[in-house]
């Protein structure tokens, strides 16, 4: 299995830290890579036939070391279950490659460890032992994904309630559940609760909820928010659907997660997109957006999946960064392959501040013969286009797929909609086709706004 890889570019990256509220976050950018020319004018102007068989793409003019705190080499992050997702290059030897595709590098680590010691001294104090809801909600980690409904450990009541109280120290609770019911069928139970210290300096809240109607949609979601007495703020959310696709009637699942999380100080923070999309016949759709800044760095990045389910799979990842000074650099790549036929291509490119600019774009068209075509070139005036035996090897279905996320699922599927009348609405159907269709609509989502607005991406 193989995914493609982008040019390599990038000088060594600096390691940056920010306390994060007592949270310490190790930050690992994309670094500014303004030696990539100086090192791509030492290459000759022509790569010989012999050079480019050995290659897999365009040479790397330097090597991307994203380390965190406690890492000094290149950060990966191997596919496990459905939280994996981008995509990073693997190489061994030159003739016959094989590239796995596993995740972007990490901008930021997340370790737990200086966050729970504020944690245990602040929410138990908020919320003692038999007083009040305990508070889970600590800020969201980076780069971990879709979580699976297991760990969020959504408990909802069958009875409605509705009470708060004070504990010694003056800081406050609530929590409430109910029941809201709708047209066709329609039903949300929910639980929301919180907690605030004295002053309201610190604040946390949570929400959970499940929902179901005739059509046969269910979702399960939360959300949570908070901050601490830096100024610190947080926010995430997490939902599952099931339904009947409209056009294939087929049944789908639907996962996805929203995170963010903002220093109460300077202009540090990120954010990042996830979704996932199964149906039962195979065909599946994955991607994440992600945003982040420090001090005068910006970055961004965005991945993508998608499986026809009939052997035809499309990849991309596009990764860019700038600083306050103008400088600009990134690297994007894409493939498409099918029946052992296809093709990839790439671009790495970097911008200064008085808008000089270098690239290197390569490409490689398989032929399902054991052929492969490569070719590429850059502005300092390396080139080739040779034809080289290799293998091709690529991933045609999702590692994580249909009968992957059914089985992750049990909660969502054990939701038990309202009684409904008969032949109001058909069963929802799980096998590859169904006879019948059915329109849907989604519930609307939970009233309550985020308490953190997402943070808006900067213009490049």
């Amino acid at each position: 299995m193989a995914a493609a890889t982008s040019g390599g570019f990038t000088a060594h990256t600096a390691q940056l830290d920010f306390e994060f509220g007592r949270h310490l976050i190790g930050i690992s950018p994309f670094v500014d890579g303004s030696s990539m020319r100086k090192a791509a004018k030492k290459k000759s102007s022509r790569v010989s036939v012999q050079a480019a068989a050995g290659y897999r793409r365009p040479p790397p003019v330097s090597t991307v070391s994203c380390c965190c705190s406690d890492s000094v080499g290149p950060i990966r992050r191997r596919a496990t279950g459905s939280r994996s997702g981008g995509h990073t290059a693997e190489q061994n030897c030159p003739r016959k490659l094989r590239i796995r595709a596993n995740s972007p590098a990490l901008l930021f680590a997340s370790p737990q460890s200086r966050f729970v010691n504020k944690q245990e001294k602040f929410y138990p104090r908020c919320t003692p032992k038999n007083s009040g809801p305990q508070s889970r909600d600590t800020p969201p980690q980076r780069d971990t994904g879709i979580a699976n409904e297991k760990d969020w450990g959504i408990n909802l009541k069958n009875e409605i309630v509705n009470e708060s109280g004070t504990n010694e120290d003056g800081s406050t609770w609530y929590r409430e559940s109910g029941e809201d019911l709708g047209e066709k069928g329609y039903r949300c139970r929910w639980t929301t609760m919180g907690g605030k210290s004295q002053d309201g300096s610190s604040q946390w809240k949570e929400t959970w909820w499940e929902k179901s109607d005739w059509t046969g949609y269910k979702e399960l979601g939360v959300e949570k928010s908070g901050k601490n007495v830096e100024g610190d703020s947080w926010w995430e959310t997490w939902q599952e659907v099931l339904h009947q696709d409209e056009w294939s009637n087929l049944a789908r699942i639907e996962r996805s997660a929203q995170k963010q999380a903002k220093s109460g100080t300077g202009n540090a923070g990120w954010f990042e997109k996830w979704w996932e999309k199964y149906d039962a016949k195979g065909w599946a759709e994955k991607g994440a957006h992600k945003y982040g800044r420090l001090n005068e760095q910006s970055w961004w990045e965005k991945w993508g999946e998608h499986y026809d389910g009939r052997g035809s799979v499309l990849k991309w990842t596009d990764k860019w960064a700038e600083t306050e000074l103008g400088t600009r650099w990134g690297d994007k790549w894409e493939e498409k392959f099918f029946a052992g036929i296809g093709a990839r291509q790439g671009e790495t490119w970097h911008v200064s501040p008085n808008e000089e600019r270098w690239t290197r774009t390569w490409g490689e068209e398989h032929f399902g013969n054991g052929k492969v075509h490569k070719y590429g070139r850059s502005t300092t005036g390396e080139s080739w286009d040779i034809v080289v035996d290799e293998e091709t090897y690529y991933e045609a279905e999702p590692h994580y797929g249909w009968a992957d996320v059914v089985g992750d699922s049990s909660q969502l599927l054990s939701i038990q909609p309202r009684d409904r009348p008969p032949g109001v609405y058909p069963e929802l159907d799980f096998g590859p086709s169904s006879s019948s269709s059915s329109s849907y609509s989604s519930p609307p989502r939970p009233g309550d706004s985020p308490d953190v607005p997402p943070l808006p991406p900067s213009s490049q």
